[in-house]
């Protein structure tokens, strides 16, 4: 297995990223090689001073620019294509041949991951967008949210699709049968939603395939209405950060206020509250795929720490295992065939 990660990408690069492949090495097999794409002569010092410099299991991959986390996505990979994102996603298309890589992983600009990934890896047949798939933590269990960044302004179908890849990552990570998908919107009102919303609710209608059960609140994100919950980009990825932020702030607030009434107390809760807390650490997750890609792709947290992409190396190699893109091929196929009057063969709504 053949894993590519981005060494320069993310807020805390490259220490961090290079330590979190260094704590991987209890992952990897000898036939297992982790390709670090970057500065050469910061991977080699690092593999240095670990003793892992002659370890066949880690290979170098060399690049002389960098795109950074304010770079605009598109105008950067084509004006630095020596760059650490630009190479990365190069590794995983089919086109670089023996150094073809199955699995990439990267904290780095976002916009620039996906459009990297989908210009090298290609998309899977059917598929007209590629998502991002992040699963957040709920009182009920975990909850899979698409599309968080990859997409900002889709079309219907895109949704649509997006609820049939999320129901299989919800079925064969999450071991969720027969997942329930929604649209989140404004109310569950069938009537409610802006034009988006109400056109992805057409196409879920029409398909059989799919456990549609309407629109739910962002309330009911984390009240164990749905299983998978559908949006666009720029609505997700604000969910996400907003269901990060208030994880981390009740947590800070219940152990300040257990001190402030009583020490004692606090400090028995205290493995109590971080056995809570790490079941609500994104870090734990590693990162979140960007499912409808040719391949597995892993896009990070910008603040990955190195336990985040020591655990997004171990998942990713136990989601290749899994079948996920054979899924989504095949049931897209069939999908197709139940909303194929509502748009074009390019893809375009009607």
């Amino acid at each position: 297995m053949r894993i590519a990660v981005d060494i320069m990408g993310g807020d805390n690069a490259p220490d961090a990223i290079m330590a979190g492949c260094i704590m991987a090495r209890d992952l990897l097999g000898p036939d297992d090689r982790l390709v670090l794409v970057g500065d050469a002569c910061i991977i080699r010092e690092t593999l240095a001073e670990s003793r892992l410099l002659d370890d066949p299991r880690y290979e170098i991959f060399p690049t002389t620019e960098i795109i950074g986390m304010g770079d605009s996505p598109i105008e950067a990979i084509k004006a630095k294509p020596d760059s650490n994102i630009v190479k990365w996603g190069w590794l995983g298309g089919r086109r670089a041949g023996d150094l073809h890589c199955g699995i990439i992983i990267s904290a780095g600009n976002t916009g620039a991951c996906v459009a990297s990934a989908q210009m090298a890896m290609r998309r899977l047949p059917g598929v007209h967008r590629p998502g991002i798939c992040v699963t957040i933590p709920s009182f009920f269990g975990p909850v899979v949210v698409s599309d968080v960044g990859a997409n900002p302004e889709p079309r219907p179908s895109h949704l649509h699709q997006y609820g049939h890849m999320a129901a299989i990552w919800a079925e064969k990570v999450l071991g969720k049968e027969k997942p329930k998908v929604a649209v989140l919107s404004i109310g569950s009102e069938e009537g409610k939603g802006n034009t988006l919303a109400r056109g992805a609710a057409e196409f879920f209608k029409k398909d059989p395939t799919v456990n549609y059960i309407g629109y739910i609140e962002g309330r009911d994100i984390f009240n164990g209405v749905a299983d998978v919950v559908i949006t666009e980009g720029f609505t997700g990825n604000v969910v996400l950060k907003l269901a990060e932020g208030l994880s981390k702030g009740i947590f800070e607030t219940i152990a300040h206020e257990a001190f402030e009434v009583d020490p004692e107390l606090a400090i028995k809760l205290q493995p109590v509250v971080e056995r809570i807390h790490k079941k609500h650490d994104y870090h734990e997750y590693g990162g979140a795929p960007l499912l409808g890609t040719n391949g597995i792709c892993i896009i990070c947290h910008g603040s990955s720490k190195a336990i985040t992409i020591r655990n997004a190396i171990r998942n990713a190699m136990g989601f290749e295992k899994l079948g996920i893109n054979q899924a989504i091929a095949e049931r897209l196929t069939e999908a197709s065939k139940h909303v194929k009057g509502l748009h074009n063969d390019s893809g375009e709504d009607a």
